[in-house]
């Protein structure tokens, strides 16, 4: 059915304001766990909240009818589980992350989801997206759910290998997603090292803290070296480190926290009095519980891209995915890429030479999310 435009001007000018408003976001409906339908599900609930479009990539008939707000992309194959995503990603333009990343790049989508392989939507985004002017390397950041001071942690997976200007520029859009996204006002950044010091950590580190100390960021500050308890206790809100020690720390905080909240939900079954203790105590341990679930967060955000990305756990469930299409469509209407350009130019932090950035297949082979393979 072909569009006509409003009769009357009044008409016109809120047809403009809803379009303007109107973000859309292309998400890969296959590599979930729970399958494509709760990932269908998690797409309607984002666009029931108005405001979000989501074009969904799947099989059709997997994915039964489009509910209000989502519109289906028949794209059956799958690429999720392929053992060499680059080359499976390369070799299968028809696969859905391949053609969700398209549709972002060809501006048909202001965002990529999806809950599929982290190294195939890696690999898509820098095929398709490309990299940002200027940026060496993206990064994946995860808000990480700490009670009462939530952290994003950057890089947790896609490069497991960095220099200091990868991390220079890590701090930058770290702070750049955390002021837009997060609502920050002035983030706090640090480094994860072994030692508060300066002089602490290795030499990469070490240099980047020099350079960092000694640059002006306006918009957000740096905290120095932060260390493995730093990262839970609110010593900074921004925290930047290699894709190897930060996934290895995110995964560390998320085992810790499961196995607590199981410990102490096996004490308080443990006995009629801890029983009795357990239901006065269920509110306060629910919201506990609520606070610490990473789909809240809505994944990993694949920072560093001409447009943004989120990568969820494979594990979420329809909640999760409407989570991470609602925080994808918040960093395109608050513009994160281009805050994050601006503020690497104001640094005097982009990439000066020309060509591929290194490693770029390499990091997209190897990256991965916790909770996927």
């Amino acid at each position: 059915m072909r569009w006509s435009p409003p009769a009357t001007t009044q008409a016109w000018s809120r047809a403009i304001s809803a379009a303007a408003a109107e973000i859309v976001v292309a998400l890969d409906a296959n590599g979930a766990d729970l399958g494509p339908r709760e990932v269908a599900l998690g797409a309607e609930r984002a666009a029931a909240q108005g405001g979000v479009r989501v074009l969904l990539f799947g099989s059709a008939a997997e994915l039964g009818p489009a509910p209000s707000g989502v519109e289906i992309v028949d794209a059956p194959v799958s690429v999720a589980k392929a053992p060499d995503p680059v080359r499976a990603v390369r070799s299968a333009p028809e696969s859905s992350i391949a053609q969700a990343a398209r549709a972002v790049a060809e501006g048909r989508a202001g965002a990529l989801v999806s809950g599929g392989s982290t190294g195939a939507a890696l690999a898509a985004g820098l095929f398709s997206i490309r990299r940002a002017t200027g940026v060496h390397r993206p990064a994946l950041a995860a808000h990480v759910p700490v009670p009462g001071a939530p952290v994003l942690l950057l890089d947790v997976g896609a490069n497991a290998e960095v220099r200091p200007e990868h991390l220079v520029q890590f701090a930058h859009m770290g702070a750049a997603f955390a002021r837009g996204v997060l609502g920050l006002a002035h983030p706090r950044v640090g480094l994860l090292s072994n030692g508060e010091e300066p002089s602490r950590g290795t030499a990469d580190v070490i240099a980047a803290h020099a350079v960092l100390a000694a640059g002006s960021a306006p918009a957000w500050s740096f905290v120095g070296n932060v260390e493995g308890d730093g990262l839970v206790s609110g010593a900074a809100d921004v925290v930047v480190c290699d894709g190897f020690t930060g996934n290895v720390a995110l995964k560390v905080m998320e085992g810790v926290s499961a196995t607590l909240l199981g410990a102490v939900r096996g004490a308080a079954e443990s006995g009629p009095r801890s029983r009795a203790g357990g239901l006065l105590m269920r509110p306060a341990l629910r919201g506990l519980r609520d606070e610490l679930d990473p789909e809240r967060a809505g994944g990993a955000y694949l920072l560093g891209l001409r447009r943004l990305a989120v990568i969820c756990h494979g594990r979420f469930a329809a909640a999760g995915f409407a989570a991470a299409v609602r925080v994808a469509a918040r960093g395109v209407r608050e513009d994160v890429v281009g805050a994050t350009g601006e503020a690497l130019a104001a640094a005097g932090a982009l990439r000066r030479r020309s060509g591929p950035a290194e490693g770029e297949g390499a990091s997209a082979a190897g990256a991965s999310v916790p909770g996927r393979p």
